[in-house]
C-alpha cells in the first residue's frame, strides 16, 4: 500500500515561449513559474522567473528568483544513511547505467518510476526498490523520498506529453519536496550549451531548471551532458549492418559523445567529492565528431558502405530525422527540434583536464568512440558469423 503523507500540493506553471519571426536579431524566451501552497504545507513558497534573450550579436541572459525558504524540523528521527540515494529517470539510457553504477558501488537504491503496464522488473532484478510516483503529480512525490539522502535526476518527459509538464513544472515540484524533506544533495544532468540556445525549448527548460536548482539553496551538482555513444548503435550501427537507409546531414556540428557508463562512474566520484559541491560540471568525450566522421567509422568497422541519405542542412528544420543522435532517452528523442542548434557550426565539447583533475580521474581511462563502436562490431559480427556457422551445420544435418 502506497504511503500518502498529509500534504496538499498544488502547482500552477506557466511557461513561455515567445519567437519573434519577424526579427532574426533578437530571440527571446522566457519561463516563469509560481506555487501556491495550503497553510499548513511546510514546502517553500517561491517564485522564479527567467528572461533569455538571444542576439547573433550579442547575449545577454538575465536570472531573477526570488523565494523565502522555510526550514523543516525532521528530528528526531532516524538518521537518514549517506548511502540511500533515489534514480529518478531510471529506465532511461543514462538512469538505468546509474542504478547499477550504484548497486555496483553498494548503494541503496529506490528507483522512481511511473505507474506502467510493462514494470521496470529489470531494476528490481539487480537489486534496486522500484516505487511508483509521478513528477506531472506532485502529491505522489513526497512519500518517495523519505529516508532518502540523495537524489539524481535523470529524468525526461515522454514523448506524448507537452515538454514542460515533467521537464519543467515535475522538475520543480520535485525540488521543492526535496527542498522541504531536508534531501541533503541533488544532482541534475542539464545539456551542455544548453545557455546559449533558448530556441530550443528542451535546452531552454533545462537552463531553467538550472538555475531554479541553484536559487533552492539545495546542495546540488549539475553536470552538462554532450552526448551518449549508446545513442549511436541504432542511429547508425544497426541500419548499416541491415543495410538499411542511414540519415547523414553535412551539418559541421560536432558532438564529443561519451559512454553513460562513463558517465555513471564520474558521477559518484563527483558525488562523494566534497569539493564539487554547488559545481557546474561539463562531461564530454574525448573528441567531437560530426554526423560523416560518425558513419565512416561505423563503415569501417562494420567492413560494408552505409546506404547514407544526406539531408543539406538547411531543409534540417523541416525534419526531425536527424535529432537521434542527441539521444538523452531513447523515448524523448523524436520530438527534440534540435534543428536550429544542427544548421549552426556548434562544437559540443568541452575541455575537460579541470574536470579529470578535479575528480582524480585519469583520462586514459575514458571510453573513446572508437574503442566503443569496435566492441560493439566486434561483438556483434562475432554473433552473426556464429548464427551463420550453426545455419550451416543446421543444413548438413538436415
Amino acid at each position: 500500500m502506497a504511503l500518502r503523507l498529509p500534504t496538499q500540493l498544488a502547482t500552477r506553471g506557466t511557461f513561455h515561449h515567445h519567437h519573434n519571426n519577424n526579427s532574426k536579431s533578437t530571440m527571446t524566451a522566457a519561463l516563469s513559474w509560481r506555487r501556491t501552497l495550503s497553510p499548513d504545507t511546510p514546502l517553500i513558497h517561491s517564485s522564479t522567473s527567467l528572461t533569455t534573450k538571444k542576439s547573433y550579436v550579442q547575449q545577454m541572459v538575465t536570472c531573477s528568483a526570488s523565494g523565502s525558504t522555510q526550514a523543516v524540523n525532521l528530528a528526531p528521527g532516524t538518521p537518514v544513511r549517506p548511502t540511500s540515494i533515489l534514480v529518478v529517470g531510471s529506465t532511461g539510457t543514462l538512469g538505468r547505467q546509474i542504478v547499477r553504477r550504484a548497486l555496483d558501488e553498494g548503494y541503496d537504491v529506490r528507483c522512481l518510476v511511473r505507474p506502467r503496464p510493462a514494470p521496470a522488473d529489470f531494476l528490481r532484478d539487480w537489486g534496486a526498490t522500484v516505487v511508483n510516483a509521478d513528477l506531472s503529480k506532485p502529491e505522489t512525490i513526497p512519500a518517495t523520498l523519505v529516508g532518502i539522502h540523495t537524489i539524481i535526476d535523470c529524468a525526461t518527459g515522454r514523448p506524448e506529453e507537452p515538454i514542460k509538464t515533467v521537464d519543467w513544472e515535475g522538475k520543480v515540484a520535485l525540488i521543492q519536496c526535496a527542498k522541504a524533506m531536508g534531501i541533503q544533495k541533488y544532482v541534475f544532468f542539464s545539456i551542455h550549451n544548453c545557455d546559449k540556445h533558448p530556441e530550443v525549448p528542451l535546452m531552454e527548460i533545462k537552463y531553467c531548471t538550472e538555475k531554479f536548482l541553484q536559487d533552492s539553496g539545495l546542495p546540488h551538482i549539475t553536470i552538462r551532458l554532450c552526448g551518449f555513444m549508446q545513442g549511436l548503435i541504432g542511429q547508425y550501427a544497426v541500419p548499416i549492418l541491415e543495410e538499411k537507409s542511414v540519415w547523414g546531414t553535412d551539418a559541421p556540428t560536432r558532438i564529443a559523445y561519451m559512454d553513460t557508463q562513463d558517465i555513471a562512474r564520474l558521477t559518484f566520484i563527483a558525488l562523494r567529492n566534497e569539493k564539487v559541491n554547488g559545481k557546474l560540471l561539463t562531461f564530454a568525450g574525448p573528441r567531437a565528431w560530426t554526423t560523416q566522421e560518425v558513419i565512416a567509422l561505423c563503415e569501417r568497422l562494420a567492413g560494408q558502405d552505409a546506404n547514407v541519405t544526406t539531408v543539406p542542412a538547411t531543409v534540417l528544420r523541416f525534419t526531425r530525422q536527424l535529432t537521434r543522435f542527441f539521444e538523452w532517452t531513447n523515448d524523448v528523442a523524436d520530438r527534440l527540434a534540435f534543428s536550429e542548434v544542427l544548421t549552426s557550426d556548434t562544437v559540443f565539447s568541452a575541455p575537460m583536464t579541470e574536470t579529470y583533475d578535479l575528480l582524480g580521474v585519469d583520462a586514459k581511462d575514458i571510453v573513446s568512440l572508437e574503442k566503443y563502436l569496435q566492441d560493439y562490431f566486434t561483438n556483434i559480427l562475432k554473433k552473426l558469423k556464429d548464427i551463420k556457422a550453426q545455419s550451416k551445420q543446421t543444413d548438413i544435418i538436415f
